[in-house]
């Protein structure tokens, strides 16, 4: 009884659709493939080889050319995910058992597709560094937190603020494991994590309908697609360009942030009891370099 409850708990339900999505082939970008394809046509060598070694900002790459960039990597996920998203309306209402969970998996995977590249490009660190399909806690939250700014809400837009200046400050390599997973930051990745679910939900029931039609259906899925993705991209897009962590910075360390302070990959340290802060009420507001 408590499990099947887990189920139906919108929290749990997004987490368990991010986590599959993260899994479908051709989802993960490799930063360093990515950054090295997106950058050629605009930096030199030198500048490429030190973004990806540590970050654009750090290598002096203009918000400029990284603007134009960004821009082309969203027009090429958006004309993909929308052209899978008709493909998948055409069989109509006798496939629709099929088609509407994997359509939703693949959006979701377009999703993190964008996302990772917006973060690479903005000077995140690496979010799939690890081999394997698991997804470590970090990386599931820092993903929450950028789903919730592209689907508006300003519990994410707070979080992932918060993450980027710690970086900032600390200039360094990873994710801030502490406060993303049980500190300052994870009130709010729960918090989204629960709005996405119920939106997600309703997203998905609209997406079922546009496809009950055979052909019309197929035109009005991929419209639908078209209509929240791009400015969702752009919403992720604009909040990432804003941080601190574009800015020009000195030399990033190998260290981890934990709540403001860096520790170095070698050091074991006893976790501290961090404050659990509540969260903000979410409020709802073609051609591309090769990954």
């Amino acid at each position: 009884m408590k499990q099947g409850k887990e189920v139906e708990n919108p929290e749990s339900r997004f987490f368990a659709l991010l986590l599959a999505a993260a899994k479908l082939p051709g989802v993960r970008i490799h930063r360093e493939a990515y950054l090295r394809s997106a950058l050629a046509r605009h930096c030199s060598e030198d500048d490429i080889r030190r973004a990806i070694e540590e970050t654009p900002a750090a290598a002096g790459i203009t918000v400029e050319v990284l603007d134009k960039v960004a821009n082309d990597s969203i027009r090429y996920e958006t004309a993909k995910v929308s052209a899978l998203s008709a493909a998948a309306g055409i069989p109509g209402i006798l496939a629709l058992p099929a088609t509407v969970p994997a359509d939703t998996a693949q959006y979701v995977g377009h999703m993190l597709r964008i996302a990772q590249k917006l973060a690479y490009l903005y000077s995140w660190p690496d979010l799939f560094s690890d081999e394997g399909d698991d997804v470590d806690d970090a990386t599931k939250g820092v993903l929450t937190l950028f789903f919730g700014v592209m689907f508006g809400t300003k519990s994410a837009n707070v979080a992932v603020g918060k993450v980027a200046g710690m970086m900032a400050e600390q200039v360094a390599k990873k994710l801030p494991q502490k406060a993303l997973t049980h500190g300052v930051v994870y009130p709010m990745v729960k918090k989204v994590a629960s709005y996405l679910g119920i939106r997600m939900t309703t997203q998905s029931f609209a997406t079922t309908v546009s496809k009950a039609i055979p052909l019309v259906g197929a035109a009005v899925s991929g419209g639908l697609t078209l209509a929240t993705y791009l400015p969702m991209a752009k919403r992720l897009k604009k909040h990432l360009a804003g941080l601190p962590l574009t800015e020009p910075s000195h030399r990033v360390m190998d260290g981890e942030v934990v709540d403001g302070e860096v520790v170095e990959e070698h050091e074991t340290f006893a976790a501290a009891h961090a404050g659990q802060h509540g969260a903000d009420t979410p409020a709802p507001e073609l051609e591309e370099p090769r990954s």
